[in-house]
């Protein structure tokens, strides 16, 4: 909505149209977190089994999709408005979060499970992919999101 004296626009109401850097983010730790999934799965079923590998891979698979309706909700919600897109950060992470909840609480009986494996996989998947996603993306406003490449 625009003030019809200063023709400003209202900034809850207003609304991003420009490219979504979010989108291209969680791609690339998309992409990363299943370059090293073969490795974690491996580790997994070291140490725990078969029923790490497949604990392993659910995590992962978690993990990944967590990452991708973090960023499908801000991208999305933000063409909007960017109040809409504040409040679906505060409550879409508590929604993702529960939704971490129930993936593990309806497994947590199945005979093919382990528990240590699938919470070391989710906290050091998160985690790692997080970390490592710091040294590709760009602090700064000129090239917001990734890093442009370097020729």
């Amino acid at each position: 909505m625009t003030n019809a004296r200063t023709r400003q626009v209202e900034p809850m109401l207003a609304r991003d149209d420009g490219p979504a850097p979010e989108v291209s983010i969680s791609k690339d730790m998309i992409k990363r977190g299943l370059f090293v999934a073969p490795l974690l799965v491996a580790l997994c079923g070291v140490i725990w089994g078969l029923d790490g590998v497949w604990s392993s891979m659910y995590a992962i698979a978690i993990v990944l999709v967590n990452f991708a309706l973090a960023a499908g909700l801000v991208a999305s919600t933000a063409r909007i408005s960017l109040g809409l897109m504040m409040g679906a950060v505060l409550f879409g992470y508590l929604i993702r979060l529960a939704l971490i909840f129930l993936a593990v609480f309806l497994v947590r009986d199945a005979d093919w499970i382990s528990l240590p494996a699938l919470g070391a996989t989710i906290i050091v998947t998160h985690l790692g992919l997080l970390l490592w996603e710091l040294k590709f993306v760009a602090i700064s406003l000129a090239h917001p999101g990734l890093k442009p490449a370097r020729p």
